[in-house]
């Protein structure tokens, strides 16, 4: 499959989640860029078959969280019902983050695949599960990752 990894970071976080989330499903036998929401290859975007999609919370503590610069998430090209995967990055609580930003997802044509919240000191965790998850539900071949020893 061809996947294009976007996303917006502000501290790196985002950034890191992202790069990790491109080499499982690199791992995997997949075609795979990653891409700050500011660089995209729209050819790249257009040929995708599946499309991971990253920003961090933004918000107070225990409320009123939102995808962080949505505005600028807002901006993105229409993705006409192509299966995309959010994620998000949070520090303390993600709160209904997730569900905010698959309504802006779907606002943008998405069909979205798969969600998954990753806390800033453990961004492994949870994601092999995720890219496998948002593989199967795209059609795409779920492979056992290859190992690089």
């Amino acid at each position: 499959m061809k996947i294009v990894v976007l996303f917006e970071s502000m501290t790196g976080n985002t950034r890191r989640a992202a790069e990790l989330i491109g080499g499982a499903a690199l791992s995997r036998g997949n075609e795979v860029s990653v891409r700050p929401i500011t660089a995209i290859d729209y050819h790249e975007l257009a040929d995708a078959d599946l499309v991971f999609l990253g920003t961090w919370t933004d918000g107070l503590v225990l409320f009123g969280q939102r995808p962080g610069r949505a505005g600028r998430l807002k901006k993105l090209p229409v993705l006409d019902r192509k299966p995309v995967a959010l994620f998000v990055t949070y520090a303390v609580n993600a709160g209904k983050v997730l569900d905010r930003f698959a309504t802006l997802a779907e606002g943008l044509g998405a069909r979205v695949v798969g969600q998954h919240q990753l806390k800033r000191n453990d961004l492994e965790a949870g994601l092999d599960a995720f890219v496998d998850t948002a593989l199967a539900a795209a059609g795409g071949q779920v492979l056992q990752p290859r190992s690089t020893a």
